[in-house]
């Protein structure tokens, strides 16, 4: 039987020890209440791996040349755009 593998934000939940500055925790609990602490925190770092995909498709982009930012913005926006919803998220490189 084959192994499943998953896209960013796709597949059941998985339990995962995290360590946060004490802080940071309090500050997240107070924004969103305890249960829905799991979520706030998939939906940061899913934000952060696209954004990560974002700069290494700018990344590779601009060693063709040099991007400017009017052009880098523009590819923010139309990033978000695309693939606000899918499922399926593309790799850089």
């Amino acid at each position: 039987m084959g192994v499943t593998t998953y896209g960013i934000g796709e597949g059941p939940a998985t339990r995962v020890s995290l360590s946060l500055p004490e802080g940071t925790a309090e500050a997240i609990r107070a924004r969103v209440g305890k249960r829905e602490f799991s979520a706030f925190i998939a939906g940061a770092v899913e934000r952060e791996l696209r954004g990560q995909v974002l700069d290494e498709y700018l990344a590779d982009y601009e060693s063709k040349g040099p991007v400017s930012e009017s052009a880098r913005e523009r590819a923010r926006q139309v990033f978000d755009e695309v693939f606000a919803g899918e499922a399926e998220w593309p790799a850089a490189g």
